[in-house]
Parts: C-alpha cells; sequence; structure tokens
C-alpha cells in the first residue's frame, strides 16, 4: 500500500519538499504540482527512482540556448538519483512538428533526422551525465504499428480536441491548410509516453498541447 506524505518520516518528509521546490524553481507550469509531489512520495518512501522524459525532435543538427533552460533541469532530477529518458524522435521527426507554425514543416530524410540525432545526444552530454541517460528512439515501436493500430490510437481524441491548438486554430482562421498528416504528430508524441512509462515530461512552453497529450494518453 503506497504511503501518504504523513505517514513519511521526518526526514523522507524533509526531502520530498526539498526535492519538490528545487524542481519547481524556474518551471513555468507544473501540471499539476499534487501529482508531483504525490509521485516523490512514492520514489522516496519505495526507494524507486521516477522517470523524467525529455522528447527531442532531431529538425535542426544544434541545440539551441532555449534548450539549456531544460537540460539544467533535467540533471537535477539526475543528480537526486532519478531516471532521464532521452526520446529522440526520429519517426515523428519525419513528419514535422507543426507546432508554432503557419505552415507545415518540410519532412526529414532518414539520413538528416540521424544525422541531426547524434549530434543531440553529444551536445546534451555536456550538461548531462551520459552514463545515467537512457536513450530511446521512437522509430522503434511507431515503425511497428499497424493500420489497425493506428485508427485505434485515434481513435481515443477528438478532432475538436486537435482543434484547440493555436497553430492549428490561427492557421483556420487565416485559411492556411492543415494536412491531414499533421494530426499524428502529437497522437503519436503521447504514444511515446505510454511506451516509455514516464512518470514525469519535461518540454518547453511551446510544447504544453503535446505534453498534455502524453499525460491523455497514459491515463
Amino acid at each position: 500500500m503506497m504511503k501518504t506524505f504523513d505517514q513519511l518520516t521526518a526526514a523522507q518528509q524533509k526531502e520530498v519538499e526539498r526535492q519538490l521546490q528545487l524542481y519547481m524553481t524556474g518551471a513555468q507550469e507544473v501540471i499539476p504540482p499534487e501529482e508531483l509531489k504525490a509521485k516523490l512520495v512514492k520514489s522516496i518512501s519505495t526507494g524507486t527512482p521516477l522517470k523524467i522524459k525529455l522528447g527531442l525532435d532531431p529538425s535542426a543538427p544544434d541545440v539551441h540556448l532555449g534548450h539549456t533552460v531544460v537540460l539544467n533541469k533535467l540533471r537535477q532530477f539526475q543528480e537526486n538519483g532519478h531516471i532521464v529518458q532521452l526520446l529522440i524522435g526520429d519517426f515523428t521527426g519525419k513528419i514535422g512538428d507543426p507546432t508554432g507554425k503557419s505552415a507545415a514543416r518540410k519532412q526529414l530524410s532518414d539520413e538528416e533526422v540521424q544525422h541531426n540525432a547524434k549530434t543531440y545526444f553529444e551536445q546534451f552530454g555536456k550538461v548531462l551525465d551520459p552514463d545515467k541517460i537512457e536513450l530511446h528512439y521512437n522509430s522503434k515501436w511507431l515503425k511497428t504499428l499497424n493500420l489497425e493500430d493506428v485508427i485505434d490510437l485515434a481513435g481515443k481524441i477528438t478532432v475538436a480536441r486537435l482543434m484547440e491548438r493555436d497553430d492549428f486554430e490561427e492557421r483556420i482562421a487565416m485559411q492556411k491548410p492543415i494536412s491531414l498528416h499533421e494530426f499524428f504528430y502529437p497522437l503519436m508524441q503521447g504514444y511515446d509516453s505510454v511506451v516509455l512509462e514516464s512518470d514525469i515530461e519535461l518540454g518547453g512552453t511551446d510544447q504544453h498541447f503535446n505534453v498534455l497529450m502524453g499525460r491523455h494518453f497514459q491515463e
């Protein structure tokens, strides 16, 4: 039976509060904060590390300054013994994330994706301990899905929910086209979280919708 915060020892309670404050500092939003606390309680009471996922779309060969914020946050989790899951979207990267775009993004070739993914890990290793990173490529499971699987996945989300994305709404208002394959990007990103059984997912503010899709599919 899982313990509650009040059932922890004083030392364990102090550790929960310390980590909770650490992870929430510098984050624009934690959804929901009480769930983060509950997961820390479970982790500390059972001695089981949390799985922290960061998905990367290898659409360019270089990381940028914005990545340092989330990398430092990942390092905090890593230094407290939690598992960092770096997910390279080598399959989804070929679709192109439509987030924040006024038009469909250029689809990448296998060669471009593989080159960019390799440089990502090398650069991220300058901030994180590479020996304590789980590196995953989502082509491993997404390539194995058949049409029945894809239809089943699509049946777990409504078109109305997908249209809540700001970029899709803006493109409709501006009478700019949206290709059907773009709808599948957030679905597949959410499915990644299911496969990896991630406890916590990090992302930039522009990834708000996509990250919540992982929460939705896990539930």
